[in-house]
């Protein structure tokens, strides 16, 4: 691989950190609530409200059946409307925060689900509110949990990222296609993939060492 690629290679590399930690940050302020709203409204839990789990349930598994290339293409009016413009790194976080929302939804919503039903009702006796409940009890005691379901997502979305050079998203995905497969340039595929693999085995290894600091049990 020629030195003067080693630049375009630290660009894209840059830009897919950028497009997968701003995306993971806003899908994870939304998302966790988001789980905690799916399981809390569920029945027999402490905000039992069947019609309202119901109705986002059926909103984030409408969302979550859809590919990603193809919500892409499906909302660049949305992400048009929302950033200016259809291509480039910022508005493929638009798509990327679209597909992970509902995913750390139903992510959180399993990790909650773990929690030892004795717990909650030793708060509800104790006279704790649902409020006191969620921030005191379920997420404290789920955290590990959380923190290894949104490992998986950062994962994920390493490789939604790289789908985005499909539309013009840059990052890596961009410059493998633009390079890689339109110049016949095996070498940057090469370099891209080993980059991707790196990235993601980094990923996976802070993630499980984080959860193992968080499991208390």
């Amino acid at each position: 691989m020629s030195a003067e690629m080693m630049p375009l290679l630290t660009k894209a590399l840059g830009e897919t950190i950028y497009m997968v930690i701003v995306s993971m940050a806003i899908s994870t302020a939304i998302g966790v609530p988001l789980g905690v709203l799916l399981h809390v409204t569920g029945k027999g839990e402490i905000l039992d409200a069947p019609m309202v789990n119901r109705t986002v349930g059926a909103v984030v598994n409408a969302v979550r059946s859809i590919p990603f290339i193809i919500l892409m293409v499906a909302i660049i009016p949305l992400t048009r409307l929302i950033v200016g413009s259809a291509i480039g790194t910022t508005a493929a976080m638009v798509p990327l925060v679209i597909a992970s929302v509902p995913f750390i939804g139903r992510q959180v919503e399993t990790s909650l689900r773990e929690v030892p039903h004795g717990l909650i009702e030793a708060a509800l006796a104790m006279g704790a509110t649902p409020i006191q409940i969620i921030t005191r009890v379920l997420l404290p005691e789920s955290m590990p949990g959380i923190v290894s379901q949104l490992t998986t997502v950062i994962i994920a979305l390493v490789g939604e990222s790289a789908m985005a050079g499909a539309i013009g998203g840059g990052g890596l995905g961009d410059l493998a296609i633009r390079y890689g497969y339109q110049r016949f340039r095996p070498d940057i595929m090469i370099a891209t993939v080993v980059i991707l693999i790196v990235l993601v085995q980094l990923v996976q290894f802070a993630g499980n060492s984080l959860a193992a600091r968080l499991n208390k049990r």
